[in-house]
């Protein structure tokens, strides 16, 4: 089972004491309540509640005295104890259960880490960046896979006799970047992204997210959204706090350069119809289709 140290901040933090000594103890009943707790995959109301805070100050304090999110560390517990069911005789779907988990897509998700470049690399248009390139065969037609030395950063696709047309809209993104093919080293990840069996907890595919601050949170957040289930636009604002913003979150879900890996196709209009996808309808529905496919089986 994971361990968390928390920094004392008692001594190093300047201040009244009294403040310092009533931080930290929120921060250890928080520890306490997900630790015990974690199966149920608590809201963060939950654990602000048992802290004695506000969701808000727990997430500020959290992060300050432990390193790390509430969420974060909750995840990580979860897959802590996932990859020591598989590790053993327990299925997929076995371990997602067994983990508090609604799935075997859920528990996929938490497999797929990612960090996002700062909004200084992203408005230099890629300026430095190295991206290498391939075009691979996918479930959804040609792939064209982009990795930098970081992981994962872009994924498109393309019909017969459109492959350029879709490598020069994903170029146009980072104009400034060198770009190389390479279809060698992508290989391995495009099998990676579309073989269910390399899905694999102990070897988590590494995505580099390369946006301004509002698409990444947006793009975070599409992450969040399970195997075989959608949201709206709507739902996509209120999480980021910004319930007014359902267009704008439908432009950077337009945007994402991660297709299918950050699952944009699980993006709906409010009234759940299928809406515009920037690699076409029908791939998205195919998606979907082989997403609820796969849940399904496991």
């Amino acid at each position: 089972m994971m361990t968390l140290a928390i920094h004392d901040h008692r001594l190093a933090k300047p201040g009244p004491q009294s403040a310092a000594l009533r931080d930290y103890d929120s921060v250890r009943r928080a520890i306490a309540f997900i630790s015990e707790h974690w199966r149920s995959q608590p809201t963060i109301e939950a654990m602000a509640d048992a802290a004695g805070v506000t969701p808000d100050e727990l997430h500020h304090l959290f992060r300050r005295w432990a390193g790390l999110t509430p969420k974060a560390f909750m995840q990580a517990l979860t897959l802590d104890h996932a990859k020591n069911l598989l590790r053993g005789s327990a299925s997929i779907l076995d371990a997602a259960l067994d983990s508090g988990l609604s799935g075997p897509g859920r528990l996929h998700d938490l497999f797929v880490t990612h960090e996002a470049m700062s909004p200084g690399e992203w408005k230099i248009g890629g300026a430095g960046l190295m991206l290498r390139y391939g075009f691979h065969p996918s479930p959804f037609g040609t792939a064209i896979v982009m990795t930098t030395a970081r992981g994962l950063a872009g994924l498109a696709f393309a019909d017969p006799g459109e492959e350029q047309a879709a490598l020069a809209d994903m170029q146009s993104r980072w104009p400034k970047a060198t770009y190389v093919e390479d279809y060698l080293s992508t290989a391995p990840v495009a099998q990676r992204i579309f073989d269910p069996k390399l899905w694999r907890a102990d070897q988590p595919l590494r995505v580099v997210l390369i946006g301004t601050d509002f698409e990444v949170r947006v793009w975070e957040t599409l992450l969040k959204i399970p195997m075989g289930r959608a949201v709206s636009y709507s739902d996509i604002a209120c999480k980021i706090k910004a319930p007014t913003a359902s267009r704008a979150v439908g432009a950077a879900v337009g945007k994402n350069p991660v297709s299918f890996v950050v699952p944009c196709h699980r993006a709906l209009g409010k009234d759940g119809k299928l809406t515009g996808y920037h690699w076409g309808i029908t791939r998205k529905q195919a998606m979907l289709g082989w997403e609820a496919g796969k849940v399904g089986m496991q």
